[in-house]
């Protein structure tokens, strides 16, 4: 029995691509970290940095999204109550303002926060805001990662570590929220929501 030349090349053709699949398939479970069992105890600072940097990428990426010419931009009074709310750029500066206030710690201090908010509010150009902002993340990352199952629960000058750490996230949460409103209102999609999500 004579195979046909174009039967023969189906076939390989699907050989090659169900190995390619199996390939791909192998090298995502690879790289996927299993998780751990249902009962584990998961240390606090674990917890936490997952959290922030799920937060901080989703954050850094829209603040990184706007184009500096419209950093100033702020939802015009015709598209609803808009009155007074901060601009892109003062949504981003706010974030890496407010920062020292949750992930401050036991280094927490209100003239040192004010010092910091006043050198913030200075900034005009995307790329000192947006530095700003990363090295906020920077000291908030520092700031869970002493965090752990003794000192979580301690009150602190302001709040106990694991409140404020908790707090600071749902803050990003919120503003974030408000910058993928503005980010839309420009034309553009925010970076976590294009898809691969």
């Amino acid at each position: 029995m004579r195979i046909s030349s174009r039967f023969f090349a189906a076939s390989l053709f699907g050989c090659c691509l169900l190995a390619a699949t199996s390939h791909v398939a192998m090298a995502q479970a690879a790289a996927k970290p299993a998780s751990p069992a249902v009962g584990t105890q998961i240390p606090p600072a674990q917890v936490y940095e997952k959290l922030l940097s799920g937060m901080e990428k989703e954050f850094v990426d829209a603040a990184e999204a706007m184009p500096e010419d419209k950093y100033n931009f702020a939802p015009p009074a015709g598209a609803g109550e808009f009155k007074g709310v901060r601009t892109f750029g003062g949504q981003v500066k706010h974030i890496a303002e407010a920062g020292y206030y949750f992930f401050g710690g036991p280094n927490y201090s209100e003239a040192e926060s004010k010092t910091r908010s006043e050198a913030i509010e200075k900034l005009t150009t995307k790329a000192d805001i947006v530095k700003a902002l990363k090295d906020s993340f920077t000291d908030a990352h520092a700031f869970v990662a002493t965090i752990t199952p003794e000192n979580a629960f301690q009150q602190t000058a302001h709040g106990t570590r694991g409140g404020m750490a908790a707090f600071g996230i749902a803050h990003l949460m919120d503003h974030y929220g408000q910058m993928c409103v503005y980010l839309r209102m420009n034309g553009i999609v925010p970076p976590a929501s294009r898809g691969g999500m």
